[in-house]
């Protein structure tokens, strides 16, 4: 099992009183950290402000903080954990992730969710569709990022996007840049990993329920016949959920119980990030003790 760690960005209100050249320029240095300690990837949420706390604290954009992040780095994954797919135009997403790619050397992945919070949606000037139709987006969305990814130019109707003709040129450096879906729908969102994702990522799931659903995982797969084993599963931990950070011993545990039920890897916030890196060295030094990989340090920083 690997282990990433979400880079602050603002949108748990981590950033509020924060000077924005000192939070981008901390974000920069959390991601340079991760990767010399040897996480596997960096995850960046989606949000457009805080979704806790002030909504007037400092919050970056996705895409380009994750493009900052490209520059700034040299072997990790760079994840949005996860896009959410209402908020832009499918066949524009599709393009920008595949020029990210381009200016990472082919370390992004497309992570792509429903989006639930509808306070930001209504603040932007979105409508917030109920759950439902918010679903039928996610699926349109996939449903683009497979067609712009195929040969030739594609033209497509769907339930709201539509491709006429459309070309993604460059694609990518990868041959094929890995699809993440998110989130903890089981009828749905499972469904839609099973047919569209190379990985479906869980949100805050206990141990106790990462083994019940796994099970039903299987299922999606198989019901569409898919091998389940070709469907990575991950999982955002918490470890401040249930009140005070989990370190040491506790950890440890949960993370060896987690890589022993099968997870690919594991993402996390780590309170405290913001202002120290004492939490980072902490969350490598749990990781070491539960077996969870963690990668040699680049022979060279990126500047």
């Amino acid at each position: 099992m690997n282990a990433g760690i979400c880079v602050p960005n603002g949108v748990l209100g981590e950033l509020a009183g924060w000077d924005a050249r000192r939070a981008w320029a901390r974000g920069l240095e959390v991601a340079r950290l991760a990767e010399r300690l040897g996480f596997e990837s960096v995850w960046i949420p989606d949000h457009v402000q805080a979704v806790v706390g002030d909504p007037a604290a400092p919050v970056f954009e996705a895409f380009v903080q994750m493009t900052g992040l490209a520059a700034a780095t040299s072997r990790v994954r760079l994840v949005p954990g996860v896009v959410c797919a209402g908020f832009r135009n499918p066949a524009l997403l599709t393009k920008m992730f595949a020029t990210l790619d381009v200016a990472s050397d082919g370390r992004v992945e497309i992570g792509l969710g429903a989006g639930w919070n509808e306070a930001e949606w209504r603040a932007y000037g979105y409508d917030f569709p109920d759950a439902g139709e918010r679903l039928r987006i996610l699926e349109d969305t996939l449903e683009v990022v497979a067609r712009l990814r195929g040969p030739g130019p594609a033209t497509w109707q769907g339930h709201r996007a539509r491709l006429e003709g459309a070309v993604c040129v460059p694609a990518g450096v990868q041959p094929r840049i890995p699809v993440v879906v998110g989130g903890n729908g089981q009828r749905v969102t499972w469904r839609l990993a099973a047919r569209h994702a190379d990985e479906l990522n869980l949100d805050a799931p206990t141990v106790e329920q990462v083994a019940a659903w796994l099970p039903v995982i299987r299922q999606r797969c198989e019901e569409i016949g898919r091998d389940p084993a070709t469907l990575r599963v991950s999982a955002q931990v918490w470890w401040n959920r249930a009140g005070p950070e989990q370190v040491g011993p506790e950890r440890v545990e949960t993370l060896g119980r987690l890589a022993g039920l099968g997870l690919a890897r594991i993402h996390s916030d780590l309170p405290g990030a913001p202002e120290s890196d004492e939490p980072l060295h902490r969350f490598a030094e749990d990781c070491r003790a539960a077996g969870v990989r963690l990668f040699p340090a680049p022979s060279t920083e990126a500047s």
